[in-house]
């Protein structure tokens, strides 16, 4: 059993899931389990909030974890970052942009998702690849975006999952983007419950008039 420590996520929350379980075929299990917990977050007013995120709720997931924090147009930068993104950059990547996970002729594409997220907002999941040149292992990797509100109630922060398949070879490992898949978070929310009142069969309610003059007192009489 592997201990997770130095993921700015805590290291008190239990086991974590081993890499070699989101091998090729399975890594999109890491974002399912992501998702489902943010998704239970959801109310009808808007995307959850940044500090309503417990790690105990992504001890399984949390050195894929990362979340992101929207400094100005197009520049986003890790607030926290799992063991995976470490290992796949060669250091801790906390404080770097999101763009230095991609190659230069792919970072204007990822800073156009990223707003998206913030701005309509939107859920992003991304299929992503890893050229083999320069002695890097060739390999493919899943990146999900889910959209958080700040403190102050602006969608400011992603929590964020990565996950690449196979060995991560020589670092920094960078990516292009193949495929985006962009959904409204209003596809997913929950709605507010309806405010009008369903009759069914009931009948229409009568007014009720209090009788009055039409009754008089009668008083018997002993003779």
């Amino acid at each position: 059993m592997k201990t997770f420590f130095g993921n700015g996520f805590g290291s008190s929350f239990g086991k974590i899931v081993a890499m070699d379980r989101f091998d090729s075929g399975r890594s999109l299990s890491p974002n399912r389990q992501a998702e489902a917990y943010w998704t239970a977050l959801l109310t009808g007013d808007g995307v959850p909030m940044r500090s309503q995120i417990d790690p105990r709720g992504l001890e399984n997931i949390l050195e894929y974890t990362f979340v992101l924090e929207r400094i100005a147009p197009g520049l986003t930068r890790f607030r926290l970052a799992g063991r995976h993104l470490n290992q796949l950059a060669g250091k801790e990547v906390r404080g770097m942009p999101l763009t230095s996970f991609f190659e230069p002729d792919a970072r204007d594409q990822i800073k156009t998702v990223s707003e998206q997220v913030f701005a309509q907002p939107a859920i992003a999941n991304l299929t992503l690849d890893s050229s083999g040149r320069l002695g890097r292992v060739q390999s493919q990797a899943r990146m999900l975006l889910l959209p958080l509100k700040s403190d102050l109630g602006d969608v400011s922060r992603i929590l964020g999952v990565l996950v690449s398949d196979g060995a991560i070879g020589a670092t920094p490992r960078r990516f292009t983007i193949s495929e985006t898949n962009l959904r409204p978070v209003s596809h997913v929310q929950v709605p507010k419950p309806s405010q009008t009142v369903e009759t069914g069969f009931a009948e229409d309610q009568q007014k009720f008039d209090r009788p009055g003059s039409h009754l008089r007192l009668v008083v018997s009489r002993d003779d």
